[in-house]
Order: structure tokens, then sequence, then C-alpha cells
């Protein structure tokens, strides 16, 4: 049984709202990826790509398996390791006052990161010689993004 799952996700919006794509990559040694899946959000903001990324690689892990996420979304980060308590606490608006953006993606996510162990990486996006996970997750969103059609491993897909 794996002790710890190395992945990625990404998000992509053509125009932020626009032609919207989110993208997630398992590992099996930290570089290489083992599965992947990729799919079209329509009309969509960044925010929204970024965060169904994450919501759909912790659907798609196994809870029982500690798990390393890189991710090059800031907000989407931040979202579920900082705000979030603060949220929750104040009844999901933010430190202004204002409900909070993309709530119900943020509950999912919640709920799927409870009882789970998972640590989140930032890695900085389109680097060369950058993390070849995130640049793989970032190529499928924005394929997935322009094509709006769905990709993956399980697909049969060809690597983007």
């Amino acid at each position: 049984m794996l002790e710890r799952v190395v992945a990625a996700c990404d998000g992509a919006s053509k125009g932020n709202p626009g032609p919207a794509g989110w993208a997630w990559v398992v590992s099996d040694d930290a570089e290489t990826a083992a599965r992947w899946e990729a799919g079209a959000l329509g009309t969509a903001t960044n925010n929204v790509a970024e965060l169904t990324a994450l919501e759909r690689l912790l659907a798609a892990t196994d809870p029982d398996v500690a798990l390393e996420v890189r991710m090059d979304s800031q907000y989407a980060m931040k979202a579920v390791t900082t705000w979030l308590p603060g949220w929750k606490r104040n009844g999901w608006k933010t430190a202004a006052g204002k409900p909070v953006a993309n709530r119900e993606l943020v509950v999912r996510i919640d709920e799927l990161l409870g009882g789970r162990t998972v640590d989140f990486r930032y890695v900085p996006a389109h680097q060369v010689d950058g993390d070849p996970l995130n640049d793989f997750a970032d190529r499928a969103a924005s394929q997935a993004a322009v094509a709006q059609t769905a990709a993956g491993s399980a697909l049969g897909s060809p690597e983007p």
C-alpha cells in the first residue's frame, strides 16, 4: 500500500471569465504522471477552475493515503488552508463582511479534507525547469479549457 501520493492540480480560464478547464495528475514517483484527468467548465473564472481542480483531485484519491498537493494557485491554497477557519467562524463572510466567493466549492473541499492528511505545496507556475507535475496539470487544464472536452488516462487520451 502507498504511504504517500504526490499530485498536482491546476485550473485555466481563457478570458477570466472565459472558456475554463481543470486538471489533476497523480504520480507514483513524484515526477511522472501515473494517472490524470481533465475536464471542461464552460465559461468560468480562473478561481473556479483552480478550486474545481482541487476538489476533483481530492475526490479521486484515497482519503486513507497521505497526499501532497502541488499547485500554483495561491488563492485556492489559501482559501482552504488559511482563510477557511475564519470564514466558517464568520458565517461564511470575508473579513470585509462580504459573502465568500465560490463558497459551494470551498465547502465541498473542506468536506473532502476532513480526516485526511494533505500537505499543500506552492509551486510557481510557468517556470523553466519548474515542477513537472504542475506543468502537466497546467497543460491538461489549458487543453480542456480550449477544447471544452474531457480527457484523461482512464479515457486513453494522449498526454497533453
